[in-house]
This record gives C-alpha cells, structure tokens and sequence, in this order.
C-alpha cells in the first residue's frame, strides 16, 4: 500500500511524512496492537476511543519513516469506528438543515441520523450478503459480475449488465463486447434482482419465490422444497448457471431487515418517523440503486431524489483529516457530541428487525415509492404449499 502510494505521487516511502488512519474499531485496535475481544461481547468497551497522534515506528510501520507522524481518527462507539467518524467528517451531518441519514454499507452498516440539533450513530449487524457472500452465484465486484437487472414484468424475462461491459444483456454485439463472460453476480446485482423479483411479481411480500405454475414462467425452477429463478443458463457452454434461490432472498432479507432496525432505532431515539434525505457512503453504497433500495426496504420511504450516494466518505474524510489540522480537532469535538446507540442491547432491535423482513416491510408505509413505482399483491404462502409458509400452515393444521 505505501510503494502504490508513494509511486502515484512520485516519492519514495521514506518522504512519506504524515498519514491519517480510518479504520474500524476491530482494525483499529489491531493496528494499536491491542487485543479486540472485548469488542465482541458486552459491554462493547473500547480500549481507548480518543483520536491518537504517534510516530509510525510506534505502530511498527516499517514500510514508512519511521518519524512519519500517524494520525487515528477517534471512534465514536464499540462498534462504531474511525471510519465512522470520517464520514461525518466528510458529510457534516450536525450542520444539516434538514434530517439527513447517513448509511455506510458494508459487513457491519454504520448509520449516522443528524441536524444541526442533533447527531446520533449506531452500527448495524448486516453480514457480508451485500458483498455477493453467502449468495449462491455470489461474487465480488469484478469483471463479469452482473451489476444490473431488469426483468420484464408482462414476460418475466431478464436483461442484465456485468461490470466491464456497456451494454446489456439484449443488446447486439454484447457477447463479443465481454470478453469477461458471465461470471457471476456482485452486490448491488443480487439487491437489484431480488427488487425486480418483487416488482415484477415473482416474490411476494414475505419474500417467498413462486413456482412455475404461479407466476407463469418456466424461469421459475424447483430446487427441493423451494424455487429459484434463473438469470442466466450458460450449462450448454460449460458455463455457469446464475440463479437467485430462496436462500439467497433470506439471505439479502436478513442483511436489509438489520440495516433498517438500526436506522428506526436512530429515528426511535431522534422522536421522528421519517427522514428528510438519505446518504448511502461507501464503495458498494455508489454503485446502490436509490429504487431498489428502496422497494427492498433497505432504507426509510424519502422522495428518490432525496437519496444520494457520497463514495467513499470515509476516504474523504481521512483526506480532509490529512491536508486540515483544524479539520482534525473538529471531528475530535464532534464525536464527544454524537449520542450512540448500542443495537446489541436495544430491545426495540428485534421487533423493528422482524417487522423489516417484509418486502419492503410489514407495518411502516412508504408512500413516496408507492408513487412512483407499483408492488404486485401477490402471495405464495397458500394452496399448494409452496416454500416455508405452506409446510408451516399444514403442520398447523395438523397440530389442530
């Protein structure tokens, strides 16, 4: 990191003089040498939260001067990190005429809510699924991942776009224009997918695939008990075959139900029911759909222009923290002021957690996308016993 840093700049390692850490609490504890367990269970104690301001020999930093000054952003919480305090660096939350939430995705969503009366910050247990894990066809951002879908709510036939190609999937010219092949489907791919399941009908409110036979589309197939629904079939060419199970939809359902408790939790303890604007952060919150988010009950209902992506916030923030000293004292007074919420204890966590798992949620309205876009009243959960819901309904039944 320090030769790809010194080459784009032109400098050698030793002229590096002066670096800014952001990280969260678990690195950074790491990086201090510290030992993290005791961020793994309650009370969620940091060792030290304060920001730190030490030579790189102190952190054993071999590959810099060893007299280079490193700074550490302070954390705001247990599980609410450095990085965290470089995005409300960046993002000024508590200088926000309107209420704004700030979203920074990733394997453990860390979530700011703020005006100018007030900034509150939680972290959110979302696990990896956002990052194309524990997805069946999962896979990292890379070349041949798809990236967007479309499904043709008359056909329920998908078009699709892989990173590393312009074109969609029906286009002329795209299989020689994707060198890359189809490899299989990133992130913001499968939160895209299974919203379109829902827009176009395939997925009901609970989040349960239909059959062949309910939805009228031989891309629905039988995997056991449950369905899937085939996005691509390259078995013809030895190619894969990219598929969104049921597993997958539970999967992306728990990720999302976490990321939306902890924003009602925030919303719980500001007193308000809705937000004003909505900020996703992060290198995977760039490349979100604001819609899909959205119909999958990732985010509280705003009007789509109100959703904006920042990048990598925490990046701009440690870069105003590296080239502002004033900057640095700044971020200093604002996380003393940041009221935190621990979702590990909070009681009110696991019933907004389950009331999210509806898509997009069971008891909350979201009337702004209800405007602009139209959520089929289907239900899979009857009659032939389809999925989970029909075995449940007929070993109740069976118990009567």
């Amino acid at each position: 990191l320090a030769d790809d840093l010194a080459k784009q700049i032109g400098c050698s390692k030793a002229q590096l003089l002066e670096v800014v850490f952001v990280c969260n609490p678990v690195m950074h504890h790491l990086l201090l040498g510290i030992d993290p367990v005791e961020l793994g269970q309650a009370p969620f104690a940091l060792a030290t939260s304060d920001s730190l301001s030490l030579r790189a020999a102190d952190l054993d930093l071999t590959a810099l001067n060893p007299a280079a000054r490193s700074y550490i952003l302070p954390c705001i919480a247990g599980h609410v990190g450095a990085d965290a305090a470089a995005v409300a660096l960046s993002e000024e939350p508590g200088n926000s005429e309107d209420l704004v939430l700030i979203v920074d995705v990733g394997t453990n969503a860390e979530i700011l809510l703020g005006n100018q009366q007030r900034v509150l910050a939680c972290s959110s247990p979302t696990g990896p699924a956002f990052e194309g894990a524990q997805i069946s066809a999962g896979q990292r951002a890379a070349p041949g991942a798809i990236e967007k879908i479309e499904i043709d709510p008359i056909t329920k036939d998908p078009r699709f776009r892989v990173i590393g190609c312009d074109l969609w999937s029906d286009d002329p010219g795209f299989a020689e224009q994707n060198p890359s092949g189809i490899t299989g489907i990133c992130g913001s791919g499968i939160i895209e997918a299974v919203a379109e399941l829902r827009l176009a009908g395939l997925l009901d409110e609970s989040g349960l695939l239909g059959s062949a036979e309910a939805t009228q589309t031989p891309r629905m197939v039988p995997e056991g008990r449950t369905h899937s629904y085939v996005i691509f079939d390259g078995s013809a060419e030895d190619g894969p075959v990219i598929s969104v199970t049921q597993g997958d939809i539970r999967a992306i359902q728990l990720a999302k139900s976490a990321l939306y408790a902890g924003a009602r939790l925030l919303m719980d303890e500001m007193g308000v029911e809705k937000v004003d604007r909505v900020v996703l952060a992060g290198a995977f919150g760039a490349h979100i759909s604001s819609k899909h988010a959205m119909v999958l009950g990732m985010i509280p209902d705003v009007p789509l222009e109100k959703v904006f992506s920042a990048g990598n916030a925490a990046g701009t923030g440690a870069r105003i923290a590296l080239s502002n000293l004033s900057a640095r004292r700044k971020i200093e007074a604002t996380v003393r002021n940041i009221t935190k919420v621990e979702t590990a204890i909070e009681p009110k966590f696991q019933d907004h957690f389950v009331a999210a798992n509806a898509i997009p949620h069971k008891t909350d309205p979201f009337p702004k996308l209800n405007a602009v876009v139209d959520l089929p009243k289907v239900s899979f959960n009857a009659g032939s016993g389809e999925g989970q819901g029909g075995r449940r309904r007929r070993a109740r039944k069976l118990a009567l």
